[in-house]
């Protein structure tokens, strides 16, 4: 894998540090929505209300606390999956284009379980779900993938 496109490996710690409060957010937004209210006056392409008309290119009133926490999170888990190793060498390129790729199998073998088996207002939580597993799983199978090989090196050196 070229690793021209990683950021700069400063950027992981920059992203550990925006992650913690946007999964904090998160956490806060999923279980009780109406903690935050950040509402403010913000351009739609379309608003779609539950029971109002719905609104093109105009200005609505609108609570930014779940966009703020969705910008956050996928800036943060971006930054972090994204960005290069101390040392990236040829088997952390291979980790990172296998986790990547096993990333999208999960990703979209979730989607596709969903389609199946979750229907109404339960699919539509899926999907913003969905928008973050993809990183979520890369992220959790690279940093595994890395661990088990340290584990294997330290046992190779004690023998």
């Amino acid at each position: 894998m070229k690793t021209s496109f990683l950021f700069p490996h400063k950027f992981k710690r920059i992203g550990w540090i925006l992650f913690v409060p946007a999964l904090v957010l998160a956490g806060m937004l999923l279980f009780k929505e109406s903690l935050i209210e950040w509402k403010i006056q913000v351009f739609a392409f379309i608003d779609i209300p539950i029971m109002a008309e719905t609104q093109y290119f105009q200005l609505v009133e609108n609570n930014i606390a779940d966009e703020v926490c969705s910008i956050l999170l996928i800036i943060s888990i971006f930054l972090i999956t994204f960005s290069r190793e101390k040392v990236e060498d040829e088997y952390i390129a291979k980790i990172r284009m296998e986790s990547l790729i096993w990333a999208c199998y999960v990703n979209y073998g979730i989607l596709l379980l969903a389609v199946l088996f979750v229907y109404g207002i339960g699919f539509y939580w899926v999907l913003i779900f969905n928008l973050f597993t993809i990183l979520i799983a890369f992220l959790i199978r690279f940093n595994w993938m890395k661990m088990n090989e340290q584990k294997e090196l330290r046992h190779e050196e004690q023998a």
